[in-house]
């Protein structure tokens, strides 16, 4: 396949998919397909390469019935998505220079001493100086969910490649919806919090107007 078709498939992809509000509940992605979608997550970048990212696939039917009762934006993806994610977002707590995660995934980089102290000084001096959320915890709860949100669009992105649909989704009460995790033992709160859903299956029917979006010349400002 040449460079320009491999651009134009892309395009396609791009063009086709939309917020899908209700799937076709009898087609169901395969778990291989399923895995290379939540693949491309995984191998999404983050800052300082932190992955303040967890990911609930929940395909539980009366738990997704629960969660649909305080997810307004999801009352037909909720029964119909063939995959139903939840992504969790680190807390405050564990992204601070010496929380619990960032000094795994310190350790997990395999640093000398002198490396890691010099890493967590610059991480310590974004934090505090260049965006000014470290003593913020709403603040440093909303940094983790922006890096979320790029294995978020990684995984819809990738989706429409392969012709699955999606759907992300804010549409619910925060708060309730952790509880109910919590009730489950899925979540505890002080260590993830919940920004975004994400439905993915097969789409029940075509949107019924097409994709609208800003030109560029309205969205684009070139400084040379």
């Amino acid at each position: 396949m040449s460079h320009e078709q491999t651009k134009q498939e892309i395009l396609a992809a791009f063009q086709s998919r939309h917020a899908t509000k209700a799937f076709d509940p009898s087609k169901k992605i395969t778990p291989a397909d399923f895995a290379f979608i939540l693949e491309t997550a995984r191998l999404s970048p983050s800052s300082f390469g932190y992955e303040p990212w967890n990911m609930l696939v929940i395909q539980n039917e009366a738990l997704r019935e629960e969660l649909r009762t305080v997810s307004w934006g999801a009352q037909g993806q909720l029964p119909t998505a063939s995959h139903y994610v939840i992504f969790l977002a680190r807390t405050g707590a564990q992204m601070q220079p010496d929380g619990p995660h960032v000094t795994h995934m310190m350790d997990a980089l395999g640093l000398s001493d002198e490396a890691k102290q010099g890493r967590t000084t610059r991480y310590g001096l974004f934090l505090e100086e260049d965006f000014k959320i470290g003593n913020n915890e709403k603040a440093m709860e909303d940094w983790s969910a922006k890096q979320a949100y790029i294995a978020l669009g990684n995984m819809m992105s990738t989706a429409a490649q392969i012709g699955i649909d999606s759907c992300p989704i804010e549409g619910f009460d925060q708060e309730a919806i952790e509880k109910i995790l919590v009730d489950h033992d899925l979540l505890d709160r002080t260590v993830f919090t919940v920004p975004v859903m994400v439905a993915f299956g097969y789409r029940a029917d075509e949107p019924k107007r097409a994709k609208q979006r800003r030109d560029l010349d309205e969205i684009v400002t070139f400084v040379e």
